[in-house]
């Protein structure tokens, strides 16, 4: 059986060319834009070329000429798992956005001229709610006018041992076998937080502010005095700013739904994680305060939750750039799952 081999469009720091690499699947190329997440492709993905390019402007017949894949290979994966914020429910604004409404269009039309074995796709479940101005509706069923199966469902990762609560669109299309291709195999037991961070685990107890100058980043943003002391005010193990919420010197300006509801929140030691996003280090953008220590999550400790492995260096100078390669990555072990369902559908 020839070796399955994989195309890993809008790939940033590689979290799915990491977790199908893992499977067993080569993954010839990760393409993406942004030029800061190159070294920490390649440097942990080694064999796995990072090509920057704007899926814009790529065409198909430059892409098959710089890698060398072939038409109608049923041994081909492409995998379009794009940063779709225009479409997540999370109130953000869609202005900074708006270019990337479009990305599932342009990841068609490489699925289109190549015709490979297997189609991948992540994305926020806001996709599906928004079918069809997303371009889903037609992308799915060009897809299946050309002969695949086509599974897409919405997922909670949680339910494959991923630690946190993280729903996403995840659709797997096969051209191979009239056998629709899912993940069946739920975990029994969900991994929580304390089973993948805290001291135990291996992250020291730190201040925030810290600077981890080793590959292990374990770094922590800043806080004001003010988010210091709000902090400090907030349960443990999953409290909230309800607590303070009355305090003239620590109240928030907006509380009735103009914000979003986890803000300054704790993360719990026995449940999952919340939704690690590209803004996790910052305990004003979501339940990202250490479930007792008075600081934001670090960034390794956000990797570890996204089940990159503690030996995935992160190259970039930037906590920003770090939080994003993390937040926009699909998390390693579920795409390890992806590609061992679709290695196993072939036997």
């Amino acid at each position: 059986m020839a070796k399955i081999q994989a195309v890993d469009f809008f790939c940033s720091g590689g979290g799915m060319t990491c977790g199908l690499r893992q499977a067993g699947i080569n993954v010839i190329a990760g393409i993406d834009s942004d030029p800061t997440c190159q070294d920490t492709y390649e440097k942990n993905n080694p064999g796995s070329r990072f090509i920057l390019a704007d899926v814009f402007k790529l065409k198909e017949k430059d892409l098959q000429k710089k890698i060398g894949i072939k038409k109608n290979d049923k041994n081909l994966i492409l995998i379009g798992c794009s940063p779709c914020q225009f479409w997540s429910v999370i109130r953000t604004d869609k202005k900074k956005s708006e270019k990337s409404k479009n990305l599932l269009i342009e990841f068609k039309r490489f699925v289109d001229y190549f015709k490979p074995g297997y189609v991948l796709v992540e994305n926020v479940p806001g996709i599906l709610s928004n079918r069809k101005k997303s371009g889903l509706d037609k992308f799915v069923l060009s897809l299946e006018e050309k002969g695949y199966a086509v599974h897409c469902e919405i997922v909670n990762m949680s339910d494959y041992g991923v630690p946190q609560s993280r729903k996403r669109f995840s659709l797997i299309a096969t051209r191979v076998s009239k056998n629709k291709i899912s993940l069946k195999k739920k975990v029994a037991k969900k991994r929580l937080v304390k089973d993948v961070i805290g001291v135990e685990n291996g992250f020291a107890r730190v201040k925030p502010g810290h600077k981890d100058k080793t590959f292990f980043n374990h770094s922590v943003a800043g806080l004001s005095e003010k988010n210091l002391n709000r902090l400090k005010q907030t349960p443990k193990n999953g409290g909230s700013w309800l607590d303070w919420a009355k305090n003239k010197n620590l109240k928030r300006k907006t509380y009735r739904g103009e914000g979003f509801k986890d803000n300054y929140g704790r993360m719990s030691w026995n449940k999952p994680a919340p939704t690690i996003t590209t803004r996790f280090f910052s305990i004003s953008n979501g339940r990202f305060a250490h479930p007792v220590e008075n600081r934001a999550i670090s960034l390794r400790e956000g990797a570890t939750l996204q089940t990159f492995p503690k030996k995935y260096v992160f190259y970039s100078n930037t906590t920003e750039n770090v939080a994003r390669m993390i937040g926009n990555a699909v998390p390693p072990l579920f795409a390890k799952q992806l590609g061992q369902v679709i290695l196993n559908s072939e036997k």
